[in-house]
């Protein structure tokens, strides 16, 4: 009860402390933005979720765009699926990229290449990096720029809506994804100072282009596996100003196709924003049903038992009790779900889905310590175990 009601209370401050995207739109509408904007967007084989891309950036209501496309030695018709997209639209550009060099991460290196061989990334003032397996509305673009200047940030990232089709999207994601905000507050990322626990979405990262060049750009991170999070650690470390919102539905994302491309991707974010640490992992990986699954069990079952077995008094204080506990969980989660754009429906598949998430965190960490490498976007790295004891 006392646990679930505190999450619940941190939600709605969180909601009514911080705007989302979609508050940027009033914000242009009073202000207009008129830097100019490139949106760089480094790709590896993505000819299922290109086209969707493109043609969401070509609805931009942001006359002042240019978008360079820096397909990362792509083995399929990634570049055919993108010129019939594009259909001759003059603002946008294809860089191509043959290969990467040992000490560069293959995403980074693509993103590098698409600022600095492109004409249209070297003019810009802001620069606006975003995944190809995401798609924008039309007012996107407009709204974060907008609001960047209002809060007067060196770096706006997104939160993207996460698509909720397939059975993981639906029943493990909402667990996965809340997990991650547990570990870095929304409050707390967008602070100044000491306490502010600074992180960054890689899929939508917009840069005012003089702080992107004074922390030294992607070469910066160039072998960071989650340059999001490198990217936003050097901005506090340099004195910039970051932050992080809800996309409130102008920016959504299907991250992936498949549940093994889901295990794989959740276990690299993981193992990165636990800064490598095995313990963490493993802590982690009991702490996620524990809290999201058995505490809700215990609640409801103390209810019952009380109810069913107890004499009035106890009746009354271990319902009360056990029901103010499920019920406290209910709300924190349907708020969470909310938050999400994810129907009330999943309430269910977030307790479900807690225990999967529990099994990403130990199937991490049993990698991390085994030295099993990460295949990600073409390239292969094995980490090192930043808590493993020497000698």
């Amino acid at each position: 009860m006392v646990y679930w009601a505190a999450v619940a209370v941190a939600i709605v401050k969180t909601n009514r402390g911080l705007p989302t995207a979609k508050d940027g739109i009033g914000i242009a509408d009073r202000v207009p933005p008129g830097e100019r904007v490139c949106v760089v967007v480094p790709a590896h084989n993505e000819a299922g979720n290109i086209g969707r891309l493109i043609g969401s950036l070509r609805a931009q209501d942001y006359d002042r765009l240019r978008v360079v496309l820096a397909l990362d030695r792509c083995t399929d018709d990634t570049k055919g699926v993108a010129l019939e997209a594009i259909d001759g639209d003059h603002r946008f550009e294809i860089v191509e990229i043959d290969e990467c060099p040992d000490d560069w991460a293959g995403k980074v290196h693509a993103a590098h290449s698409g600022v600095t061989r492109s004409q249209g990334a070297k003019d810009a003032e802001v620069l606006l990096f975003s995944d190809a397996d995401t798609w924008f509305d039309p007012a996107c673009v407009r709204a974060t720029v907008a609001i960047a200047n209002d809060r007067k940030l060196d770096m706006l990232s997104l939160l993207s809506t996460l698509e909720g089709e397939l059975w993981f999207e639906k029943w493990v994601q909402p667990a996965a994804a809340f997990e991650l905000a547990r570990q870095y507050p929304l409050l707390r990322v967008n602070i100044d100072g000491d306490r502010q626990r600074p992180f960054a979405n890689g899929q939508f990262m917009l840069f005012k282009r003089e702080a992107y060049d004074a922390i030294g750009g992607h070469e910066q991170v160039k072998g960071a596996v989650l340059e999001d999070i490198a990217f936003a650690l050097t901005l506090k470390y340099r004195g910039k100003r970051g932050g992080l919102l809800m996309a409130d539905g102008m920016l959504r994302c299907g991250m992936y196709g498949s549940w093994d491309e889901f295990v794989r991707g959740w276990k690299r974010i993981y193992t990165e924003s636990a800064n490598r640490e095995a313990k963490r992992l493993r802590k982690y990986a009991l702490r996620v049903p524990v809290l999201n699954a058995v505490l809700p069990d215990v609640s409801f079952a103390c209810m019952v038992v009380a109810i069913w077995l107890g004499n009035p008094a106890t009746q009354i204080g271990g319902g009360l009790v056990g029901g103010a506990g499920v019920v406290a969980w209910s709300v924190a989660v349907g708020l969470m779900l909310r938050m999400s754009h994810a129907p009330l429906s999943q309430v269910f598949g977030f307790w479900f889905g807690s225990f999967f998430v529990g099994r990403i965190f130990r199937e991490a960490a049993k990698e991390l310590e085994s030295g099993t490498p990460t295949k990600w976007g073409g390239k292969s790295y094995v980490r090192e175990v930043a808590d493993r004891k020497v000698g």
